[in-house]
């Protein structure tokens, strides 16, 4: 007998690759795969999350309400303007829902995030991918120039994952001038909070100019919630609107929801972790270029190596190391490497020093 078939788009599509987790009954490795923080979360979250968690029998907030009216004043912009989802994957998916399909194209650099050309597709729209430059960054300029009748969405990431650089401020309005206003840009700031070059487009600044502009945000990464998927988009109150009815009805937990804003009560104490981070990226980006490796300037929380044809032979030399490494390969492109704690870090670069090559 035969089975149902799918829709042709998800037979032929990309899989959506998480980071590497290790071997069932092996040593505990080092997992420097997923870009997640390296702390746990903050005392007072894990005791609002055990003291909401006795009313998990009930369904939680459908929309969200508290947390969206948190996240609008945090932003200096009313609750209509922000749209809460389960991590900033799945409101990017409703987006695309929103704005996206059959016959319709939506355009991103590549290589970025792992996600765009999945969500893409499974709208009915076909991903226009667009080479990053030589630096690993964002072509905006070809980017514009690829813009068609069919195209309704651009997808923006700064900085970009898994390379790690930022969009400048002056590039990224050169760059909307261009763009028809028809065409809905999405600016992905999810490690936003880690950016520290001083030249970067300020997403918030830019949503005051530009109509057909949002942004999309998370607290997976520098507020530590990646275990219970909290994510938001930013932008015109009419836009909003139709991404909001697509929403997964009461798809951001109750836990979720009252984790985030616990979070945002702790923002100050979450922030000097996340300068900690920054500081290692720092260090552990120095070292590895003194080791003779080619590594982009990263804003995020993660470092990228342009491997290319010898990826694989950096991760069989972390994942040899006396504590395996898991670290994030691409096939012939390079390898994405998280920043943890020092001592995880350390033993990150002690294994890679060791190789006979560099890229």
């Amino acid at each position: 007998m035969s089975s149902p078939a799918p829709r042709p788009v998800i037979a032929s599509m990309p899989r959506y690759v998480p980071g590497a987790r290790g071997e069932v009954g092996g040593p505990e490795p080092i997992k420097l795969s997923s870009n997640e923080m390296p702390f746990g979360p903050l005392e007072s979250v894990r005791e609002v999350i055990a003291g909401a968690s006795a009313g998990v029998n009930r369904y939680p907030d459908m929309f969200s309400v508290d947390l969206t009216e948190r996240i609008a004043v945090r932003l200096g912009l009313e609750p209509a303007q922000v749209v809460v989802g389960g991590g900033s994957v799945a409101v990017l998916g409703h987006i695309l829902q929103a704005y996206c399909g059959i016959g319709d194209e939506v355009m991103f650099a590549w290589r970025s995030f792992e996600a765009y050309p999945i969500l893409t597709q499974l709208t009915g729209a076909s991903p226009i991918m667009i080479p990053l430059t030589g630096e690993a960054e964002h072509d905006l300029l070809s980017m514009a120039a690829a813009i068609s009748d069919r195209t309704k969405v651009v997808m923006v990431c700064s900085p970009n994952n898994p390379t790690g650089p930022v969009i400048s401020a002056e590039a990224f309005e050169e760059f909307m001038q261009q763009v028809p206003s028809t065409v809905l840009v999405v600016l992905d700031e999810a490690y936003g909070e880690f950016v520290r070059a001083p030249y970067v487009v300020n997403g918030l600044d830019a949503l005051t100019r530009y109509p057909n502009l949002v942004l999309l945000r998370t607290f997976s990464k520098a507020y530590g919630l990646a275990g219970l998927r909290v994510g938001y988009a930013a932008g015109p109150e009419d836009v909003i609107a139709h991404v909001r009815t697509c929403v997964t009805p009461f798809s951001v937990n109750s836990l979720a929801q009252t984790a985030a804003i616990a979070s945002l009560d702790a923002e100050q104490e979450l922030l000097e972790r996340v300068e900690q981070v920054v500081a290692e990226r720092i260090r552990v980006h120095e070292a590895l270029t003194a080791q003779g490796w080619t590594v982009p300037a990263s804003e995020g929380n993660f470092v990228w190596i342009a491997a290319r044809e010898n990826t694989d032979a950096v991760v069989e030399a972390a994942t040899a190391a006396e504590r395996p490494l898991l670290v994030r390969p691409f096939a012939g492109e390079g390898v994405r490497i998280t920043i943890g704690t020092p001592e995880e870090n350390d033993a990150m670069l002690a294994a890679l020093d060791g190789l006979h090559f560099r890229a």
